[in-house]
């Protein structure tokens, strides 16, 4: 059996920031990644100004994530917009391009990474592989992002009467698009779902929905529910009309609102795997960096025995964001319930900047102690 004093499962913003860290420290570690290559992650495409920071200050400029930013929110019900501008620029990048970033500054620190390595199971200290190997570690980061493992499976909102799923379609670069798209984050609302769409580094635009299972249903599937939701909205037809070719990627059964409220001594959970913020609110690969930001710093003052405190502390500072998107996503869904929130967003555009920043997670500076 391999040893290493610290291992982190996943090669995503969360586990990448956490090697950035751990090398920059001359910490011992182990990051290992289950595929051989970067590929296109289905979650994200969103970093907002608090993100932006902190990639900087871990060494990434972000000039090299996508040059152009996002500057206005805008907000679609039917034929209704609403807009107003960010707190802050953000960007719009491709998990790719992000991935991609972070893994070569984790490994141009000093990060040890070993591709390939597919984590299947945990059992205590024990990580089993798909390969029938094992590795122990005294303190495993779990920065698996949605996916699962056995033994430390997340509750799985199939357990609800109606779970909610991802999709995403990707949108071909074009200079219509771009004027559509350009420098905005747009959230189109709709019954039982939304859908979310940006520019990425490369002019493509990245459409993201989250449905529930009944009106995916209702529709006849993927492809019937979009041709629905273009002939419901002529702003999304109009964005529909540039659908790159290819199939509809999916997750299922997303546990939106969900945090991990205790820890365990060794065991770091990040990201996805410490708490699901509904997709509306950007946040996503917020909350990884800064999860995985955090757990370096407290792994390096305190060793395995800090994580129960950082699990405590990163649930309470999720209660906020996730609850503030968990109130925002429930009247989104319900479309009486949704033109009440476009007419108050039209009338006072403050409320969407006062959401934008309710459903941030605090960043921690890089060199900032942990509270014991």
């Amino acid at each position: 059996m391999r040893r290493t004093p610290a291992l982190i499962i996943g090669g995503g913003p969360a586990g990448t920031a956490t090697a950035i860290l751990l090398a920059q420290a001359k910490l011992p570690h182990l990051l290992i990644e289950r595929t051989a290559t970067t590929g296109d992650a289905l979650c994200g495409g969103f970093l907002s100004w608090r993100s932006l920071d902190s990639l900087t200050a871990l060494g990434i400029d972000p000039d090299t994530l996508n040059r152009a930013t996002l500057t206005t929110a805008r907000l679609f019900v039917g034929g209704s917009v609403a807009k107003a501008a960010l707190p802050r620029p953000a960007r719009g990048v491709s998990r790719h391009r992000l991935d991609s970033v972070m893994m070569a500054q984790a490994i141009g620190q000093g990060a040890t990474v070993e591709r390939g390595a597919d984590a299947r199971a945990i059992e205590g200290g024990t990580v089993r592989l798909n390969d029938g190997s094992a590795m122990s570690a005294a303190a495993i980061f779990l920065a698996t992002g949605k996916r699962d493992l056995r033994g430390l499976a997340r509750p799985p909102e199939a357990q609800q009467a109606d779970p909610s799923l991802g999709l995403r379609v990707r949108l071909s670069a074009s200079p219509t698009l771009h004027r559509l798209l350009d420098g905005a984050i747009e959230l189109h609302l709709f019954d039982r779902g939304y859908v979310g769409i940006n520019l990425q580094e490369d002019g493509s635009g990245n459409l993201c929905l989250a449905v529930h299972r009944s009106r995916l249903i209702e529709a006849g599937g993927p492809e019937a529910l979009l041709r629905a939701l273009a002939g419901e909205s002529s702003a999304l037809a109009d964005r529909l009309a540039w659908r790159a070719p290819g199939s509809i990627d999916a997750v299922a059964n997303v546990p939106y609102g969900w945090r991990m409220r205790t820890g365990s001594v060794g065991l770091f959970r990040l990201g996805d795997q410490a708490g699901v913020i509904p997709s509306l609110a950007g946040e996503g690969m917020g909350i990884a960096i800064a999860s995985g930001i955090r757990a370096a710093q407290a792994y390096a003052q305190g060793g395995p025995d800090a994580a129960p405190g950082f699990q405590r502390r990163l649930a309470r500072d999720l209660v906020r964001p996730l609850g503030v998107a968990g109130l925002i996503r429930a009247a989104a869904e319900h479309p009486a319930a949704a033109r009440h929130l476009i007419a108050l967003a039209k009338k006072a555009p403050i409320m969407i900047d006062i959401a934008a920043r309710l459903t941030r997670i605090a960043h921690s500076p890089i060199d900032a102690p942990q509270p014991a």
